[in-house]
């Protein structure tokens, strides 16, 4: 079973930051080569809409297969 990761807009914006760049691309390049799955929700598609537009379309450059989506509750 691959690795579930949670992410929020703190990782999304972190691929773009200088400080946390290189980790951030190292998660994602696991996500390209599908050693994880990124689990997200309908708070971060939220979160996003204030985002500069590269942090909006990064998610957008992978398959809907590398994410699991989980629905918000009460």
């Amino acid at each position: 079973m691959k690795l579930r990761i949670y992410i929020d807009t703190s990782i999304v914006g972190g691929y773009f930051d200088e400080e946390f760049s290189e980790a951030t691309k190292g998660l994602f390049e696991r996500l390209e080569n599908k050693e994880v799955v990124f689990v997200i929700s309908d708070l971060l598609d939220l979160e996003l809409t204030g985002a500069p537009l590269n942090v909006r379309e990064l998610l957008y450059n992978f398959s809907a297969d590398k994410f699991e989506r989980v629905q918000l509750t009460e």
